[in-house]
């Protein structure tokens, strides 16, 4: 119980905080990947609605002509 307690509040060597770092630096790229391509599809979504809504917009005009 006590080797278990020293562990606990041991001061991580540096190859441990490389290691944590190492993942959190993975997690970090992993989350801004799935962000980018959120932004990459909305963008893309909203193109495809200003081009129908541009489009609607020009068919109303014209029965209004």
């Amino acid at each position: 119980m006590i080797i278990t307690l020293k562990r606990l509040f041991a001061t991580p060597s540096p190859l441990e905080l490389a290691a944590r770092e190492l993942v959190q630096a993975q997690r970090a790229k992993l989350e801004a990947e799935s962000a980018r391509e959120y932004a990459y599809h909305m963008v893309n979504y909203n193109d495809d609605r200003i081009a129908r809504l541009q489009g609607r917009l020009n068919e109303l005009k014209g029965e209004t002509a």
